[in-house]
């Protein structure tokens, strides 16, 4: 490069740029080895800047973390794609660790030279921490509401039942006396029986003593039956490939999702037939529920009073799943969620 070229106004501010910014830069080749590396770099890693140059930019990647980044720089290397991101642990010269977000770009000289590669990370440990303490809380929450709800669907099941089931049983004798309250009493023991079928389905929706014995598909499957027939909606169950042996958080996200979809269904698309789908495949297990009715506009339900669409969003990131919801204005409503499965979830399935 000719002096002209290092002293240009646009090589000046690039080297301003480079040692003012408060992001972490590195200048590499593609091997990865750091060529230059900025001074909020220098202090994010703990490492001189000539120590730095002398060192590949593995060296100070957390070893459980790396195999993406790896992965990634080879499809950047190879062109295929000219940058990434992603957050990943990084281990200063001390030892001690931090995460980082890091954005990687591919820079193609103009003469047909080497390319370079460009790398700037971010510290985002406190947001990683704050998040972290977030889904603690979170997690103590819904396990505090579904412990209460447990205890509800007893106080419901033990009860409350067992004393409408009484009534519905006196009425009965009621019911032989020939007076003029004959028929008022047939009229009262139809309406305290079917009281006391929408109290044990309330209990069966609160806590689903089926998920602890059948396993995940055929709760799913009963509940869906149950469903349809208090509904009168046709509630089509498809399954497959579900493992033997779901973890029990995943278990109960899974099904309040599909409640939460099914009763918002019931409640607001106007249709009379709806699609559920669970299996699992490569170490994930997914749900789909779908319907062809009105649908919604999304944004505007998210910004509105109800619960429902954030609910299901938490639980399942708290499980590490994704979920995706389609729904547009006439058009239907589906609900796709993806969770992965721990390792030894994944050999119980092939096991069986």
């Amino acid at each position: 490069m000719s002096s002209e070229a290092l002293h240009s106004p646009s090589a000046q501010l690039f080297r301003y740029l480079f040692e003012q910014a408060s992001l972490g830069i590195a200048v590499e080749d593609l091997e990865g080895k750091i060529l230059l590396a900025n001074p909020a770099l220098c202090a994010m890693l703990g490492y001189e800047a000539n120590e730095l140059s002398q060192m590949n930019c593995s060296q100070f990647s957390n070893p459980e973390d790396s195999a993406d980044d790896w992965t990634l720089f080879q499809q950047l290397r190879a062109g295929s794609i000219d940058h990434y991101s992603l957050e990943k642990r990084y281990v200063r010269k001390n030892g001690t660790r931090f995460w980082g977000r890091l954005n990687v770009s591919l820079l193609k000289a103009s003469d047909g030279g080497t390319p370079l590669v460009f790398a700037f990370l971010e510290d985002i440990t406190e947001r990683k921490h704050s998040d972290e303490a977030l889904s603690r809380m979170s997690r103590k929450l819904i396990r505090a509401q579904d412990e209460e709800r447990s205890r509800i669907a007893r106080d419901l099941h033990d009860d409350i039942g067992q004393r409408i089931s009484l009534m519905a049983a006196e009425l009965e004798q009621l019911q032989e006396d020939p007076s003029q309250t004959s028929r008022r009493a047939q009229e009262l023991r139809n309406k305290a029986r079917e009281l006391s079928n929408d109290v044990q389905a309330l209990s069966h929706d609160l806590h689903s003593a089926k998920l602890e014995y059948l396993g995940l598909g055929k709760a799913m499957r009963s509940w869906c039956r149950e469903f349809s027939e208090r509904q009168k909606m046709e509630v089509e169950f498809m399954s497959h490939d579900v493992p033997g042996a779901v973890p029990r958080e995943i278990s109960m996200c899974l099904i309040r999702v599909l409640q939460e979809g099914l009763h918002n269904a019931a409640k607001h698309s106007g249709v009379e037939r709806m699609e559920v789908h669970l299996w699992g495949e490569a170490g994930v297990v997914q749900l789909v529920v779908r319907d062809s009715g009105k649908g919604f506009d999304l944004e505007t339900a998210l910004r509105g009073t109800g619960l429902g669409l954030t609910s299901m969003r938490e639980r399942v990131r708290l499980v590490g799943g994704t979920i995706a919801i389609r729904s547009k204005p006439m058009s239907g409503n589906t609900i796709h969620v993806r969770i992965p499965l721990p390792q030894q979830d994944v050999s119980e399935r092939a096991a069986v």
